[in-house]
This record gives structure tokens, sequence and C-alpha cells, in this order.
């Protein structure tokens, strides 16, 4: 089984997928980890290596290619990152996308890098700003589209636990004999 977790900084993704991955006996790969060693690799914040990654396009193609490779090789995996759904073609089982409002995403960033409230919700705003922006331009895709997502949580409506018993659920409550066709993946050019 391969799941995929999607969704803009701060909703969740690397907590719920986790948490999933554990709930479930599967391997877990965040691109969110992946992305902010590259970062610290370069003495960079994850915001100063979004903008950075304008200019260098190497990297996002570096990461989203690494990401492509684990999505359509391997399985048994929930894969989390901001364009996994993307990125797995047609190999995923399920795309879940994972959203929460801005206020609340930034409280949690904000939580978690030991930094002002503030500073969290505009860093956050310029970095999706920044991603939207790259991937359109890069492999044509309009982030803002859930049209590809099996599901998609509000994931300010439940505490981490609850969460996750409502996501077993629904893999859980999947049957195959009734499945009319998941979403497919059309007009992305992996370029990468």
């Amino acid at each position: 089984m391969l799941i995929t977790v999607s969704g803009p900084p701060g909703s969740g993704k690397s907590t719920n997928a986790a948490g999933l991955a554990d709930r479930l006996g599967l391997d877990h790969v965040s691109g969110g980890d992946i992305f902010r060693e590259m970062a610290a690799e370069r003495d960079m914040t994850p915001v100063e290596f979004n903008e950075f990654a304008e200019e260098d396009p190497q990297i996002d193609r570096d990461l989203d290619r690494r990401l492509h490779e684990i999505a359509t090789t391997r399985d048994d995996l929930v894969l989390e990152s901001r364009l996994a759904g993307w990125l797995s073609a047609d190999h995923a089982d399920f795309r879940f996308w994972f959203d929460a409002p801005v206020s609340i995403r930034a409280e949690r960033i904000a939580e978690r890098e030991a930094k002002p409230v503030d500073r969290a919700k505009a860093e956050t705003e310029r970095r999706e700003a920044s991603e939207k922006k790259r991937y359109r331009g890069y492999y044509d895709i309009d982030i803002d589209d859930l049209s590809i997502y099996d599901a998609a949580y509000n994931t300010a409506r439940w505490g981490p636990e609850p969460f996750i018993d409502v996501l077993v659920a629904t893999i859980d409550a999947y049957d195959p004999a009734t499945d009319e066709g998941k979403a497919p993946i059309e007009g992305v050019s992996y370029d990468f």
C-alpha cells in the first residue's frame, strides 16, 4: 500500500503521516525532513532555502525526483510532502490532503520552531507563494487543485489521536469492489 499525505506548511502532515504509518505498520518518508536537511547542509533556514530554490531549479528537481522515485518503486509506505499526491502519479492507493487555517498553522510552526507567531505566519505565506510559483513553472502543477485527492481534511478540527482514527477508518472503509476509480494525474510534466 502507498498512501500519500500532502498539504501546506503547518497542516499536520508530518505528525499525522508518522502516526498513520505507525498505526498501519508502514514506513514513513517525509519530504519536509529531506528538504530541511538540504537547507541545513547549506546553512539556510527553510524559508531562505525556498527562496534560493527559486533561483536554482535543480534543488526542487533533485528533491522531487527522489520523492517520485520512492513513490513509484516502494510499497508499504506513507509518503508525505507538499507534492506527494502529484509525484506519486497513479501509484498511490490513497491520496490525502491536510490543511488548517493559516493562523493555526502559524501557531504550530511557531511552537515547533520556537519563533513568534507573526513571524511564522509571514514566513509561511512567503514560502507558500514561492512554492506555488515553482510548482506551476516546473511541472505545471496547480497546488490549489485538490481534485486528485481521495479526501481533504481540516486538521484543526481533531486532535492528533482522534484524527489518526479518522484516517484509519477511511482506509478501513475502502472496498475495492465498489471503487469506481481514483482521479488520474494528468497534464503534469515530470521534468526532473
